[in-house]
């Protein structure tokens, strides 16, 4: 039987076309938001609690909630395409300025190199009037001439505000200064907006051009929050007000901004902000540094701060239409260079640097927000985008906190032991401890009453930040000690412990539970849960379960000028939005302005090598070194809450861990530097090309020639789906060389996982090393049957992966792998259900 769906409201009454009322359509768009999908048992079940649809069929019901489906997506579709049309319109604004601004640029140029073309043939005739003088003044004729000194009062204030308002719109829609494109960054559609910058101007210049879903108003009261987005701000004070006769505002503001690393001083500023409205609606917020040449209010310098200039700088915001905001933003600095060690100049002379950090950083901000407000949904552990935003910045705040160690926060240095490789600080201040004193879950209270920071800063030669850091989150064994793991999250939840003598018990594998994605940018926040063995019931108290709050941003290999972070903090089980935090980690940031000169499809496992694309067959020369040096600058800074008397001894411990951690970060630095993988024959092409690929093949061949089975399960979609199956296989498989000290040549992720190394490392593991005493002579009288049938199958025993721990298996089978020449290439060992003992 026919039915109409006009208006998504017919129903069916004895054959004829009826229309269900609006209870009815009340009732049933009720029962749609608990469940849009009811089964048909559901449908019965809703019919008989509502008394209203009583005379309604359950296909009748089950149509209305097709239909309202269908209209819930056609809905969401139309207002997807039109968010689209809006950002490509407003894109296209964009672009078509940005052209026109080229266009000016250009006349400009052609201009002045006509000018000065004549001014040279006039001053070649002129053989007398050569002073400096005449040459300076004609060839920057263009240059504003400079102002007399204003005072302090509002006028004064004023007619600065007014030039800073000039100058800031010539760099967002003018030619005040060259932009060029950021490298990296193309605009379009899907990009963050048009972000270019400075070349040949005073300082570092970034400019940024975008369309957000936020009222203009809502734009300017988040970026005038400089540290809700700022994360190397770490204070904005408003010292004075004054309103204007146009309804604008000017203020004094006081900035102070963190130093990213223990080897440079902090930065502070000295401003005027100027809020107005243009005539054609846009709103403006600019901001410049006040200095003596003005004549106007000044601030006093700052113990440990090095004062630095903000030219003309700021947001013109424009309402969209549609709703909305295009945004121009506009960083100009002067980070005063001069203060810092030559090899960190480069971070404090480079635009990108600046385009990252700050520009960039703002639209993000705004992007993040206007997502938040559309997309209102609980994420991960409960929580909404907003608060996990607020977490992850507690987390960089801390971590810049104890970084920077400012005396105005309670921190003191320590003396050090003859080395000064390591700084402590010390922090006994109440505001420091207040969220530290808290009673938890178990109703016993914490009672340190001090924090200790232990940091140091080393530079790191043609390592990848991106490819460093992904090591340090996903292979946390192998430089944390899972014992001052524990000492620390028992400090911040359970209260008096003592590290002298503490059994605290041992932290296993790591899972990472993740809670949230940033929108357009490589940032996530997640929960890593260590699993506790080995507690004794005196440690009754002590947590089974450790929890890290973790923060991870900078692994995209391809971003320019990003630095890469791993910050974390214990915390407890329950996990409460204000969660005392201790944060702890690492900076790892990139001196050179250029691309990383490392291939971006270079990874630490096979697992990602998979992902370069679906056939994985890059030029072997990608993962090999190439020329250049990428230079970085770690910094390293932990955090350990104790009480006051164990003071020396936790200093002493802080000092050994930091220590521990440099030398594991070295160590892993020079596997990963291109320069030591290209000294390996075996690892010159990447895994997944081809090579990769036809040693999986041999090694599944020979498998089946000698033991008559299969190891894979046939997929029929050739090598490369043959590679992925073994690297995912749930046994540990792993080949080593034919040579009189065989050492390992691959792994599958179960064999790394149990070896607890990584494919970089592997070679440098040999075969013997794995296997204790009886492993060893097994493996002895039974290595000339694998040589001669082919093949052995080896009794279950222990052996012991790189780190030391023991690691039990229920059996092994060992093989040859043939090649196609039918020549034995190396030895295959597969270990059956494994564990760590």
């Amino acid at each position: 039987m026919a039915m109409s769906c006009k208006d998504g409201k017919p129903g069916l009454d004895n054959g004829k076309y009826v229309r269900y009322t609006p209870e009815q359509v009340e009732a049933l768009e009720r029962l749609y938001h608990d469940c849009p999908k009811p089964s048909s048992i559901r449908r019965q079940q809703l019919i008989r609690e509502c008394p209203i649809l009583s005379n309604i069929e359950p296909k009748q019901i089950k149509v209305w909630f097709q239909n309202r489906r269908c209209r819930e997506k056609q809905r969401k579709e139309a207002s997807r395409l039109q968010a689209v049309n809006r950002k490509l319109t407003a894109m296209n604004k964009l672009l078509m300025e940005e052209n026109d601004r080229l266009q000016k640029q250009v006349s400009q140029l052609v201009y002045e190199n006509g000018y000065f073309r004549q001014h040279t043939q006039s001053t070649t005739l002129a053989t007398k009037d050569t002073s400096c003088e005449s040459v300076v003044t004609s060839g920057q004729h263009h240059l504003t001439p400079q102002h007399p000194p204003r005072d302090a009062s509002p006028a004064g204030l004023l007619s600065i505000a007014e030039e800073t308002l000039a100058e800031f719109l010539s760099k967002a829609t003018g030619t005040a200064v060259e932009w060029v494109q950021m490298p990296g960054m193309k605009p379009g559609p899907d990009s963050i907006g048009i972000v270019a910058i400075s070349h040949g101007c005073t300082g570092v210049a970034a400019r940024a051009c975008g369309l957000v879903g936020l009222e203009p108003t809502r734009v300017a009261e988040i970026l005038k929050d400089r540290p809700s987005w700022f994360r190397d701000c770490r204070a904005v004070d408003v010292l004075n007000v004054l309103p204007t006769a146009n309804g604008g505002t000017i203020e004094l503001l006081y900035l102070q901004l963190y130093a990213p690393t223990t080897l440079a001083p902090a930065r502070d500023f000295w401003l005027l902000r100027y809020t107005s409205v243009l005539e054609d609606g846009s709103l403006v917020v600019c901001e410049r540094s006040l200095k003596n040449t003005q004549n106007g209010p000044t601030m006093p310098p700052v113990q440990h701060f090095v004062r630095a200039e903000m030219l003309p700088s700021g947001y013109l915001i424009r309402p969209c239409e549609g709703g909305g905001s295009i945004i121009h933003i506009v960083d100009h600095l002067d980070l005063e260079p001069w203060s810092v060690p030559e090899v960190l100049r480069p971070l404090y002379e480079s635009s990108t640097v600046l385009a990252q950090k700050t520009t960039m950083a703002a639209l993000r901000q705004l992007r993040q927000i206007a997502h938040e407000v559309s997309q209102s949904n609980v994420t991960g552990w409960g929580r909404r985008p907003a608060a996990l935003r607020v977490l992850s910045q507690r987390l960089s705040r801390g971590f810049n906190e104890a970084l920077n160690g400012f005396t105005d926060e309670g921190w003191s240095m320590m003396g050090n032991d003859g080395m000064d490789d390591v700084t402590i600080l010390v922090n006994s201040s109440p505001d420091k401890l207040m969220g530290l004193n808290l009673s938890f879950a178990n109703e016993f209270p914490a009672v340190s009453n001090a924090v200790l920071c232990a940091k140091a800063s080393m530079l790191l030669q043609n390592v990848p930040p991106a490819i460093l850091l992904r090591f340090l989150r996903e292979h946390r064994s192998e430089w944390a000690d899972n014992n001052i793991d524990a000492y620390s999250a028992a400090a911040v939840k359970v209260g008096p412990c003592s590290l002298a003598g503490s059994r605290v018990g041992s932290f296993g594998g790591q899972v990472i539970l993740p809670l949230a994605h940033t929108i357009e940018h490589d940032e996530f926040l997640e929960v890593i849960k260590l699993e506790g063995i080995g507690h004794s019931p005196e440690d009754a108290m002590m947590p089974r379960e450790m929890f890290l709050l973790q923060l991870c941003s900078g692994m995209d290999e391809n971003a320019v000028g990003s630095c890469a972070e791993l910050i974390f903090a214990p915390i407890d089980a329950s996990f409460a939005d204000d969660a005392p935090l201790l944060p702890s980690g690492f900076r790892i940031i990139p001196l050179d302005s250029g691309k990383e000169a490392s291939s971006p499809n270079r990874t630490l496992d096979l697992a990602s090598a998979l992902e370069i694309g679906p056939n994985g067959t890059k030029a072997s020369s990608d993962y090999s070194a190439n020329n250049g040096c990428v230079r970085s600058v770690m910094t390293i800074a932990f955090e350990f809450a104790f009480e006051s008397h164990l003071q020396e001894h936790v200093a002493s411990m802080a000092r050994q861990y930091v220590r521990s951690i440099i030398s594991s970060v070295q160590r892993v630095a020079l596997a990963l530097s291109p320069s030591h993988l290209s000294s390996h024959a075996g690892l010159r092409s990447p895994l997944g090309t081809p090579e990769a690929q036809t040693l999986a093949r041999w090694i599944c061949n020979s498998y089946r020639c000698y033991l008559g089975v299969e190891l894979l399960k046939s997929s029929g979609e050739g090598s490369e789906s043959n590679l992925k199956t073994l690297w995912h296989h749930s046994d540990a498989v792993m080949c080593c060389s034919m040579k009189a000290l065989p050492v390992f040549t691959f792994a599958n992720q179960a064999g790394l996982d149990m070896l607890e190394t990584t494919l970089v490392a592997l070679q440098d593991i040999s075969l013997e090393k794995i296997f204790d005493d009886h492993g060893r002579k097994t493996l002895c009288s039974e290595f000339p049957q694998i040589m001669q049938q082919g093949f052995s199958c080896l009794q279950g025993g222990i052996c012991l992966s790189s780190m030391g721990r023991p690691v039990s298996y229920e059996r092994a089978v060992a093989w040859k792998v043939l090649n196609e020449e039918e020549n034995a290439h190396c030895i295959c060992f597969m270990f059956v259900n494994w564990s760590f003992v």
